[in-house]
């Protein structure tokens, strides 16, 4: 059986928005809510429901499923809310370099041992929503991540179950407040107010979706990151990952069993280029996926940060396309904004 499939949730009167199957090259999309309203009702029901909307999307493939024009300005986060959102830190090279910033000593135990932190997930970002922060100096930054929805994991399974354990794949631009992150952390309970909430891609796809670009556990292609209009990064998503997926999704569910709908973060996708901590777009490097990084690249090699964290009126624009060069997610595209211009 097929299982070639892009779901999205489109905004309506609801919270959860409605499930609909988007076509391939992301220009249509048909209900579905004859089969699941919700996409956490499929994630609930996936052994049903998940064949029932691939043949949805087989239909609308070969033209025999009515449609209408998908536009990904109507789309909700896949999942708009989840039971549960826990961001990871695979990149390594990503949180030795923040941690330098910060003069922070990285343990040996991060090679090992994967970061993870619970992150708020009971009202995500849509792709076009605009970010609304309170004030400039929080340190506004933006994460380019991928992310994976799981259906239901047991508790203490092996890396391999949690693999299997992967239903979507999506993008994630995650927020976070750099000048609030070292009170947050110093209290030893983790990221709080220094983590708002999150966008994700117009569309989640089903790792069959992704072809060989998809290995079980990692995705090998170059994420896209541009900010104002100008490039600012292509670090490829598949290289320096230290721990993949089903690494992050097994640590995650070590003590705990995780309910279908639990969304998972890669953490910020880095690269490390010829022993050095990556250059920037500009001078022919694959750049970075956060302001942070590229601050503390500056700092080791000038002695002090140059490139300024978000401003009000400023555009973010993360993509992630296949080697045809088609969007596989959508994009996130976001305005930064403060609370007062976002309610107009």
């Amino acid at each position: 059986e097929s299982k070639f499939m892009k779901l999205a949730t489109l905004k309506d009167s609801t919270r959860d928005g409605r499930l609909v199957v988007v076509s391939r090259d992301l220009t249509l999309y048909s209900e579905v809510g004859h089969i699941a309203r919700t996409l956490q009702a499929a994630l609930d029901d996936w052994e049903h429901v998940g064949p029932r909307l691939a043949l949805i999307a087989e239909g609308i493939e070969t033209g025999g499923q009515p449609t209408r024009r998908f536009h990904e300005h109507d789309a909700a986060s896949p999942l708009p809310r989840a039971y549960q959102w826990a961001d990871g830190s695979a990149y390594v090279n990503h949180v030795e370099l923040v941690r330098k910033a910060r003069n922070a000593e990285m343990p040996e135990s991060f090679w090992t041992d994967p970061l993870m932190y619970q992150g708020g997930s009971d009202a995500f970002l849509g792709p076009r929503d605009a970010i609304i922060v309170a004030d400039e100096a929080y340190g506004i930054d933006l994460e380019g991540e991928v992310a994976v929805i799981t259906g239901d994991v047991p508790m203490g399974c092996d890396v391999e179950t949690a693999r299997k354990a992967i239903r979507l794949v999506m993008r994630v631009t995650d927020v976070s407040l750099r000048s609030l992150i070292p009170d947050d952390l110093a209290k030893g309970f983790g990221f709080f107010q220094s983590k708002p909430a999150s966008a994700f891609s117009p569309v989640a796809v089903t790792p069959e979706e992704l072809g060989d670009a998809w290995d079980g556990g990692k995705l090998h292609l170059p994420l896209l990151v541009s900010i104002n209009g100008k490039a600012f990064g292509k670090a490829n998503a598949g290289i320096d990952m230290t721990f993949d997926f089903g690494q992050l999704v097994a640590h995650a569910a070590k003590t705990r069993a995780l309910a279908a709908g639990t969304i998972i973060g890669s953490g910020t996708v880095s690269n490390k280029r010829d022993g050095g901590p990556g250059k920037p777009v500009a001078e022919g490097g694959d750049g970075y996926s956060c302001i942070a990084e590229i601050r503390t690249v500056e700092t080791i090699e000038t002695g002090a940060a140059k490139t300024p964290f978000l401003k009000f009126g400023d555009h973010v624009r993360i993509e992630m396309k296949d080697r045809a060069g088609h969007s596989i997610f959508g994009a996130i595209e976001q305005n930064v904004a403060p609370p007062a211009v976002a309610e107009e």
